[in-house]
């Protein structure tokens, strides 16, 4: 059985079509108008292991906020299509990741009940032209579509690409754990017998 998915997501603000494999081998496709965040998910799928395709246009003229929350959004729904009921699956996933003088690390639980805790300082600026608040943004649209528990925290670092790159490289390696199969799990990894 194959565990992909492929979002359209089309408003007046953006229009997305964004497919996934989750077992993959790392191979990515990503076109956006946000440049910084393509690199980003670029991390993520290489470090997750997951082949990821985007086509993305939005209203950069305006800023790139509703392109990046979208973006949240439809990854979010591919990794919430693409496991199903989530039988099988290790369910929680975490990764450490240094780059440079940055150290961060994403922890997350598919959990049913979408949840983020974002533990990093980091002042409102820019990296070229990509807005740093954005990146809280985009972990709160995942997880509010992948029904995923997020945590983030940023052990220490100075300058703001390395913090962001760190962070999109960790997620990749949670994400690559907590839906990786375990032949120790029968059904879902919950007392409760399902994941919702």
């Amino acid at each position: 059985m194959s565990r992909s998915a492929t979002i359209d997501r089309k408003t007046k603000e953006t229009d997305i079509h964004l497919t996934l494999v989750l077992d993959g081998a790392g191979e990515s496709r990503i076109a956006t108008p946000v440049p910084f965040l393509d690199h980003m998910l670029t991390h993520v799928s290489k470090h997750g292991f997951f082949d990821l395709s985007v086509k993305a246009g939005g209203d950069v003229e305006i800023d790139a906020h509703h392109t990046v929350e979208d973006l949240g959004i439809c990854l979010g729904e591919a990794f919430k299509k693409a496991l199903g009921d989530k039988a099988g699956i290790r369910r929680f996933g975490r990764g450490t990741m240094p780059m440079h003088e940055a150290l961060a690390s994403v922890i997350i639980d598919f959990s049913g009940r979408p949840f983020l805790v974002f533990n990093v300082d980091m002042p409102k600026a820019k990296v070229g032209e990509f807005d740093t608040e954005l990146v809280e943004e985009f972990f709160v649209a995942f997880c509010n579509h992948a029904g995923a528990n997020v945590h983030v925290n940023l052990a220490y670092g100075d300058n703001l690409h390395h913090i962001i790159e760190a962070i999109f490289k960790s997620f990749g390696r949670a994400l690559d754990e907590a839906t990786a199969f375990d032949p120790r799990v029968e059904g879902v990894l919950s007392t409760k017998g399902k994941l919702e």
